[in-house]
């Protein structure tokens, strides 16, 4: 794990998530800090039946503002799975891994969730399978790690490496340059690492191209081998 990156689990991520839990050696899932409404941990953007976007999403039973992402929980009332892969149908006549794409996304949705964090974890692990790069990512709520409490929002992954120990490099997406300070990882004998995705274009079979939409998206136009390299175009700073 000399590699570490640390993200909040996300509802099937775009194409630069992907490429940092591939190019990382250990990735945690961040789940014990305050959850967010209108992000992307229930939710994600997949192609319109005619032009544009719209959200794919799993259903949370209510919860106060104040919910860490670990409490958050499924509605399981409602048949999600069923508009989900409804949702899904615009990519049958168009797409052509459309039928493994599907299939594996059903597997990894064939379990009674109950919180959203194991949820995003099966479909996260079960992509990355998908793609010839098999990850286990463990859960920072139930790792166990004794670690010194944060004074800033740095600090968070300064302070779960250090638990960690063994961890050379700290890898994180590009907009955590404006508040990361790089003289608190020297300190502590770790080098901070931001990975900057090159995003591509890919053909859709239509005329515009919507650009940073769910790994589905790009898995059901691209194959596993074709979607994986695209995952190693970035530069690192």
């Amino acid at each position: 794990m000399k590699k570490t990156a640390i993200m909040q689990p996300y509802f099937f991520p775009y194409l630069g998530y992907f490429s940092l839990i591939k190019h990382t050696d250990l990735f945690v899932l961040f789940d014990t800090v305050q959850y967010i409404h209108h992000g992307w941990i229930e939710r994600n953007r997949i192609l319109r039946q005619q032009e544009g976007w719209l959200y794919i999403r799993v259903p949370r039973i209510k919860h106060s503002r104040n919910t860490l992402i670990k409490d958050v929980r499924v509605d399981n009332s409602q048949d999600w799975r069923r508009s989900l892969f409804s949702q899904l149908e615009v990519y049958r006549k168009v797409a052509p891994y459309y039928r493994d794409v599907r299939e594996m996304i059903a597997a990894a949705l064939d379990h009674p969730f109950d919180d959203i964090v194991s949820l995003n974890k099966s479909t996260l692990e079960a992509t990355c399978a998908y793609l010839g790069f098999p990850r286990r990512m463990p859960v920072l709520s139930r790792m166990g790690l004794e670690m010194e409490r944060p004074t800033a929002p740095d600090e968070w992954a300064l302070n779960i490496c250090k638990a960690l120990g063994g961890v050379e490099e700290y890898w994180n997406p590009p907009g955590g340059q404006s508040f990361f300070d790089r003289s608190k990882f020297v300190a502590a004998g770790l080098t901070l690492r931001f990975q900057e995705p090159r995003l591509a274009s890919y053909d859709q079979r239509r005329q515009t191209f919507e650009a940073g939409l769910s790994i589905i998206d790009v898995m059901m136009f691209n194959s596993p081998a074709d979607t994986s390299r695209m995952l190693d175009a970035y530069e690192l700073n």
